[in-house]
């Protein structure tokens, strides 16, 4: 269930590092992001120099990547170059250092885009926010705590008298900002335009780790989330323009588990609305997320057995901590096939292939030792669901494969039955992917190509839902 985003335009392992041109090149560590199809990707680089010249490692937060040496690193005042090579395809850093600021252009396999860098602890972002829209509500800064994380985000008012209802937005798996930007798209910022003007009040956050919001996603699990959501209920109960009583929460994917899960920790849900939530393991879903878009992708039957065989080795080495030789074996041998896909200069471009196929394969086994995978694979949230005691909106998209509806819906229907709540509606939209964008597949390699819109239908109902719940 795990979102996709700009972070696949990355590489998992990185290669040499190339030579000092100048004598005022930059040093130690700078951070900043790139900025590709509507999306920032975080990043750091650290530059060192050395008897050979010039270097520079990059860590990608999001990926749980640390210490991947670049390649080609130069400087030629003003002019900063480095290289990152990946599955995709090199890619390439060309930037003008500019007192305290690096800015510059980032290609990688026909997709452009932009990155800056400033020393750490300067700024968060060297690029200036684009000029606000007039919207016909309030938008308020705000920040609150969960014990000592503090989580930044924006809350949207309704224009006229309230209190108001008002809803928790609840972002997927992965690092994510307040609007679950990926791709250029931006869901959550849309959600709250569309339920801010029909009179519902939206807190959108910045999860562990991004934008303003502190702590580190990568020790936190789905029950550290549901408190994060619950402490966003309490900023809202607090305030004199929120009806306290009406305060609900929406999650999206894995936001899907978080919500029912905060719910029924809590009398001050409300209700809970569910969009491509889940009802089966995590393990059920990686099956089934896996087989449907490869399938989707024009994979052969001896792919999809070969991946199910890696999918088994590595979820037993999970639990049992025990197959680690195995399973980067295994790992890099994947790692080899698929670079000899690549076209002739790619695989050129690697001057050492072992190396690199073994970083590769290292980053993806630390991804799934993570405290968040190993909560996500067996955590069955249908033990959740038969607890809810409030009015739950369940959306699937038809063409949901990161989340197939002819997996979840069954299951969650069954669980929401045997719960308290007698008030559950279930509805799966026509056409629609993950992100409830009109598809064609549903395959993830589609969501950059489509119309950076929800489909016809999908926000009414979802408002039209909250205000029926909201109106006494």
């Amino acid at each position: 269930m795990t979102e996709i985003s700009a972070v696949t335009l990355l590489a998992v392992g990185m290669l040499a590092a190339g030579q000092l041109q100048g004598q005022t090149a930059p040093s130690g560590r700078w951070e900043g992001a790139i900025v590709v199809l509507g999306s920032e990707l975080g990043m750091s680089v650290d530059f060192t120099t050395g008897d050979s010249g010039l270097s520079a490692t990059m860590d990608i937060p999001q990926q749980s990547a640390k210490g991947l040496p670049l390649r080609q690193v130069r400087y030629e005042a003003p002019t900063v170059h480095f290289e990152l090579l990946g599955g995709p395809g090199l890619a390439v850093f060309e930037g003008t250092l500019d007192g305290d600021s690096i800015v510059g252009s980032f290609s990688q396999s026909g997709v452009t885009g932009t990155f800056y860098l400033r020393p750490a602890g300067v700024a968060k972002s060297a690029v200036p926010p684009p000029p606000a829209e007039p919207v016909p509500y309030l938008e308020e800064e705000v920040t609150f705590t969960n014990g000592d994380v503090t989580l930044a985000g924006t809350l949207t008012i309704p224009e006229g008298q309230g209190p108001f209802p008002a809803v928790v937005l609840i972002t997927g798996s992965g690092a994510q900002n307040r609007d679950e930007e990926i791709f250029g798209l931006r869901p959550f910022r849309w959600i709250a335009d569309y339920l801010t003007r029909h009179g519902i009040a939206v807190l959108r956050y910045d999860d562990r780790g991004v934008g303003g919001s502190s702590g580190t996603i990568q020790t936190a699990t789905s029950e550290d989330f549901a408190q994060d959501a619950l402490a966003g209920i309490s900023l809202l109960a607090a305030r004199g323009d929120i009806r306290r009583e009406a305060i609900g929460l929406v999650g999206h994917s894995e936001g899907g588990i978080v919500a029912p899960m905060a719910a029924v920790r809590s009398p001050s849900v409300a209700f809970t609305v569910l969009l491509a939530g889940t009802a089966v393991t995590g393990e059920e879903i990686l099956y089934a997320q896996g087989e449907a878009i490869l399938r989707a992708n024009g994979a052969t039957a001896e792919q999809l057995r070969i991946q199910r065989e890696v999918q088994e080795m590595l979820f037993r080495a999970v639990r049992t901590n025990e197959g680690w030789e195995e399973a980067q074996q295994i790992v890099e041998q994947q790692a080899r096939a698929a670079i000899a896909e690549l076209p002739e200069e790619q695989r050129a471009a690697i001057p050492d292939l072992d190396t690199f196929v073994r970083t590769r394969a290292q980053q993806q086994l630390i991804a799934v030792q993570l405290p968040w995978f190993r909560f996500f694979l067996d955590f069955d949230p249908a033990t959740v669901l038969e607890k809810v005691n409030v009015p739950v909106l369940a959306l699937f998209g038809e063409k949901d494969l990161q989340v197939p509806p002819d997996v979840n819906v069954g299951p969650m229907r069954a669980a929401l039955e045997r719960a308290p709540t007698k008030d559950f509606t279930i509805e799966v939209i026509p056409g629609a992917n993950h992100l409830f964008q009109e598809a064609v597949t549903g395959s993830p390699n589609e969501y950059a190509t489509l119309k950076k819109e929800f489909v016809p239908g999908f926000l009414d109902l979802m408002t039209r839902w909250i205000l029926k719940h909201t109106s006494g």
